[in-house]
């Protein structure tokens, strides 16, 4: 018996609009001395591109400059939806700059990555969402850095099956799409996104592209309940998630969604225990968990399989 203590009722209500205060101890990160922060913060400002550890103010940013790493965010800094919990600025889409494939390849060479992150802003106003400038960049990575592993995180393409496919073919080592969170809260989340739609692209993913694994991520603290995330667990594994990441919502600042709950770690240890039960043997939770957060140690160990070796 799973005995998660939720803290709330379910009422999927908004909070008052104030950034909640007293964040608990096991919230509270330092900063990391030393390392290549100064280093890649430099290189990316010199090649004009955009991460989402800045534009996201993800609370991993620090440890990660400082250790060579980034995840990368194409196809400019402006997205073309408004969801409640990002901190990506919602503004009108700057053209696709047809260089920047070769700047992220150019940059990924210099920090000697072996395993790199690429992502986007959603982009509605392209025909294909952008699906094209992802290939393009996928192939300059690895044309310049023969072996490196490419992860991508990808919008929904709004269901375009062969905008899906045209990234696939690409050869990313990794699809990942993000949950987010669990159905009953995507009409005050994620308006302009759909939770079956989500899912639909991991089960594409699986079953047309076989071996290749998908990967998806959830947050909580958002006024879901523990039942909720079961369900969503389960509805990811049964639609060929391979690689599964929970982390704690964090209100970016007061125009967001406030955060319901702090989840404690040991009740992140829960979650991971429920995951892996369902049937995920990789899979990574806790507070300070993000999709992409030491994307290629979850990548690596254990060894990942693929849809075929179920069952």
């Amino acid at each position: 018996m799973n005995t998660l203590d939720n803290g709330h009722t379910k009422t999927h209500s908004s909070c008052s609009g104030a950034i909640r205060k007293g964040k608990p101890r096991w919230l509270k990160k330092r900063m990391p001395k030393g390392g290549d922060y100064q280093r890649v913060t430099r290189l990316l400002s010199e090649a004009g591109l955009h991460t989402v550890c800045q534009e996201a103010a993800c609370p991993n940013m620090f440890e990660c400059f400082s250790k060579n790493t980034a995840t990368f965010m194409i196809l400019g800094a402006n997205c073309t939806r408004n969801c409640r919990f990002c901190n990506v600025t919602s503004n009108p889409p700057t053209p696709v700059d047809p260089d920047e494939p070769q700047r992220v390849a150019d940059t990924v060479l210099k920090l000697k990555l072996t395993y790199v992150v690429v992502t986007s802003v959603t982009r509605d106003d392209l025909p294909d969402g952008g699906a094209s400038h992802f290939a393009h960049v996928i192939q300059a990575i690895k044309k310049a850095s023969p072996g490196i592993r490419v992860e991508v995180l990808i919008p929904d393409f709004q269901g375009d099956v062969k905008a899906l496919e045209t990234v696939a073919k690409a050869e990313p080592d990794v699809i990942n799409h993000n949950i987010e969170t669990v159905q009953g809260l995507y009409a005050r989340v994620r308006p302009q996104a759909e939770y079956q739609r989500s899912l639909d692209l991991i089960r594409n993913v699986t079953e047309r592209f076989p071996g290749l694994p998908a990967k998806s991520g959830i947050m909580v603290g958002l006024g879901e309940t523990l039942e909720e995330l079961e369900t969503t667990f389960q509805d990811l594994y049964d639609h060929g998630c391979n690689i599964l990441t929970v982390g704690q919502y964090l209100q970016p600042s007061r125009d967001h969604l406030c955060v319901e709950k702090f989840y404690s770690p040991e009740e992140f240890e829960q979650l991971d225990r429920m995951a892996r039960d369902i049937g995920f043997e990789q899979v990574a939770a806790g507070p300070f968990v993000r999709s992409s957060y030491k994307a290629g140690e979850l990548f690596e160990t254990p060894k990942t399989k693929g849809r075929e070796s179920r069952g």
